[in-house]
């Protein structure tokens, strides 16, 4: 399944292979985290949408350091679409439900920035921040069992 979506993408120019260092890695996932932090802070004080789109942020950036670490990166053309689809095949069945989630907040993400009057409610955001917490952690966790050494806690 994965290799067949790995080359359907590659073939329609959505995907590339990328070689980089866990250090570039391990500044995505950080970031991510950054997101995450100022996605709860911005959400106690009442900013519903700031907070879902920081919470989305995160979760793309997670989703990017994850196509890195298998050695891909998006290419031109549905960048978003194509993290989201590659971080789902990419953890498998187990995670259907979170990439999902994933996949939802990218098309709500799209309206809120194209379109005028994009609903949103106090527990989109939560939902979203909680989604992302458990993205980027099981990122977090994928890329230490690749570098043990890696740092970063979350």
């Amino acid at each position: 399944m994965i290799d067949s979506l790995i080359n359907r993408l590659k073939k329609e120019g959505k995907l590339a292979g990328q070689k980089v260092g866990i250090v570039q890695i391990e500044d995505l996932i950080k970031e991510a985290i950054i997101d995450l932090d100022e996605a709860k802070k911005t959400l106690r004080i009442s900013a519903d949408r700031a907070t879902y789109l920081m919470a989305y942020m995160a979760m793309l950036k997670a989703g990017r350091a994850l196509l890195l670490l298998k050695g891909y990166r998006p290419a031109d053309g549905s960048q978003h679409k194509t993290v989201v689809e590659m971080t789902g095949a990419i953890l498998g069945d187990k995670y259907v439900n979170l990439v999902n989630h994933f996949e939802t907040m990218r098309r709500k993400r799209n309206e809120l920035t194209y379109e005028a009057g994009g609903l949103l409610s106090r527990s989109d955001a939560e939902n979203a921040m909680q989604n992302a917490g458990l993205l980027v952690k099981k990122i977090l966790e994928e890329a230490k069992s690749r570098n043990p050494q890696l740092e970063l806690d979350f």
